[in-house]
């Protein structure tokens, strides 16, 4: 069986929706909080790799730190992109499931089933 790791947020519906689907078929997924635990800049690039999208496609576009830090200013570089995420994980899409070398972003939370071995 492949590992399993849950970028979680508990305050978040559908980061708990997408847990509830994964422990009813019987998995227990490693839990990262990434809310109290950061990621950081290369960890978020392996994670966009794994994901399969660009670094702006895994913003949040309605936090306000994306306004703030001005965003969706479209010149700004990839890496530009991902250290704010690193320094504001409030503007990572979530949830997200890791499975070996393959990530969904649980939105709709079902998609997490897309991925299980």
């Amino acid at each position: 069986m492949t590992d399993l790791t849950l970028y979680h947020n508990p305050r978040c519906s559908k980061s708990r929706a997408a847990l509830q689907i994964l422990e009813e078929r019987g998995l227990t997924p490693s839990i990262v909080r990434y809310l109290e635990t950061p990621l950081s800049v290369s960890e978020l690039h392996s994670l966009i790799k794994k994901l399969g999208i660009s670094p702006r496609q895994l913003l949040r576009t309605g936090e306000d730190a994306y306004s703030e830090l001005g965003l969706s200013d479209q010149t700004l570089t990839d890496q530009q992109i991902l250290e704010a995420m690193a320094s504001h994980p409030k503007l990572i899409e979530r949830p997200i499931l890791v499975a070996g070398e393959r990530a969904v972003v649980g939105r709709p939370p079902e998609k997490v089933l897309e991925i299980l071995p």
